[in-house]
């Protein structure tokens, strides 16, 4: 059997769900980062008592949940709360991503993607991904995309997320396949069947980065996730 993993990312608003969802259309396996934050972290569950113990049912909703946005106001302004929640969290989700992987191995996938908002951000997991995949749209179409998400945002809010990640022009260089976003949906899918269809002509072997993903599990490599999962 044969199996790789493929990282895909891309920006805030430059449209990397549109390529999600074709990729789940074709019947790619697609494991996604965000998701997983959300899951680990639900009412009973392991992180999400270690939080609440941490952090008081003051960042609690009404409905016993996490408050994503109040969590986020704490840890941003206290780099020291931000490890605290990064300790709890990343074991979790990791083992999770993990499970996920060895189950699309079994099931005989050739390539499993995992939809990863910041890879390039810390840039941990790229070692072990056979090939990285940006979203790319240029800079003035993502602010505007951004603005019209989301209703009622200022602009210099808008510029202030779109500056706190990796500029979209690095992210395309550092990526092995880029898929541009910035016209149509349609040149959007037609891009993905491409890349799709090289994809599933590679022979490359998984194995040894699965074994060497295992022992790095506890390293912490899924930082990037957090702000994605409080944004």
């Amino acid at each position: 059997s044969t199996m790789f993993l493929v990282g895909l990312t891309g920006g805030i608003a430059s449209g990397k769900s549109t390529v999600v969802a074709i990729l789940r259309e074709l019947g790619c396996a697609v494991i996604d980062a965000d998701v997983i934050a959300r899951e680990v972290v639900q009412p009973h569950l392991k992180a999400y008592q270690q939080i609440v113990h941490y952090f008081g049912t003051e960042i609690l909703l009404e409905n016993g949940e996490i408050n994503r946005e109040a969590l986020g106001n704490i840890i941003f302004s206290c780099p020291e709360k931000r490890q605290l929640l990064n300790s709890i969290t990343h074991p979790e989700i990791q083992k999770e991503m993990l499970k996920q992987i060895l189950k699309y191995f079994v099931l005989g996938y050739r390539y499993v993607v995992l939809d990863i908002p910041l890879l390039f951000e810390t840039n941990r997991l790229c070692k072990f991904m056979k090939y990285t995949v940006v979203v790319y749209c240029d800079p003035p179409a993502q602010l505007s995309r951004l603005l019209q998400r989301e209703v009622g945002l200022a602009r210099e809010d808008a510029e202030a997320r779109v500056a706190s990640q990796l500029p979209l022009d690095e992210k395309r260089r550092l990526a092995t396949h880029v898929i541009d976003n910035s016209g149509e949906r349609e040149s959007t899918r037609r891009q993905v069947l491409r890349l799709h269809a090289r994809l599933e002509d590679s022979l490359a072997f998984l194995w040894a980065r699965l074994a060497v993903g295992t022992l790095v599990a506890g390293l912490g490599g899924l930082g990037y996730l957090l702000w994605h999962f409080i944004s």
